[in-house]
């Protein structure tokens, strides 16, 4: 899967050749980071991990809250909410931190999706998503936990989510479970402005968000530095997830 890591690629050769490691080097020379795409396997090092995310473009320190207000089926208004907590959950060998998320309908309180997101930030300062466990509901009763999936578990492969230091034109898996998890970013700006109900931030990343499992599913990502995610525009129908509430851990 080639996209616009060529010159990456290249450079990630010759550093081979030099004798040095890539991701997860320990010696006194620090490799070029070089972010996965597609189903490329990657070899992690729990050493080279924390759970004190700190990355500017999302910053999850527990406590921390985001809450989003989005259209859903039949004209109904779907409320996300995203928290951080303080639990943490070893994945892969790598200890990550606990994000929950809760999708519910606006008018009667009921979830919709209730997931428990795994995270962990890496030396480079990128961060990786490392799985999740998801719950459906219909009519506020649990259907499916389709979707659910954990790196290092029947193929499964981390990604990232937020690059440490995002440029135009990069490219990666943000996470990668065959035939159920491919999603994939790019990056398309560093200096956006963006105004939602809770306020105007410039110099926004915004990321072209897609999966090849569906050329249909395009979204615009955009995100303020020391917030995090502010916006979500689904590129087909122009629907907007839209942050209404932010509170800091």
């Amino acid at each position: 899967m080639k996209f616009t890591h060529f010159h990456l690629a290249a450079l990630a050769v010759l550093l081979s050749l030099s004798g040095l490691a890539a991701c997860g080097d320990s010696g006194n020379s620090e490799a070029a980071f070089t972010p996965p795409v597609g189903s490329e396997q990657v070899k992690l090092d729990p050493a080279d991990f924390t759970t004190e995310i700190d990355n500017p473009y999302w910053p999850m320190r527990p406590g921390s809250r985001w809450v989003y207000r989005e259209p859903g089926e039949k004209g109904r208004s779907l409320r996300v909410e995203i928290t951080v907590t303080d639990k943490t959950k070893i994945v892969d060998g790598i200890e990550a931190r606990v994000v929950h998320d809760v999708v519910s309908d606006e008018r009667t309180k009921r979830p919709v999706e209730v997931t428990d997101d795994w995270y962990a930030q890496d030396k480079h300062g990128n961060v990786w998503y490392l799985g999740e466990a998801t719950q459906e509901y219909e009519n506020g009763k649990p259907t499916t936990t389709k979707g659910s999936w954990e790196a290092g578990v029947d193929g499964a492969q981390a990604g990232v989510i937020v690059l440490a230091d995002p440029q135009a034109g990069d490219e990666y898996r943000q996470e990668y479970l065959a035939g159920q998890a491919e999603d994939a970013a790019r990056v398309l700006s560093l200096d956006e402005r963006i105004r939602v109900p809770l306020d105007a931030y410039e110099n926004c990343l915004m990321t072209r968000d897609f999966t090849p499992l569906d050329p249909d599913v395009l979204e615009n990502k955009y995100y303020a530095k020391g917030v995090g995610p502010v916006l979500t525009i689904d590129v087909p129908t122009g629907d907007r997830e839209e942050l209404v509430s932010f509170e800091a851990g």
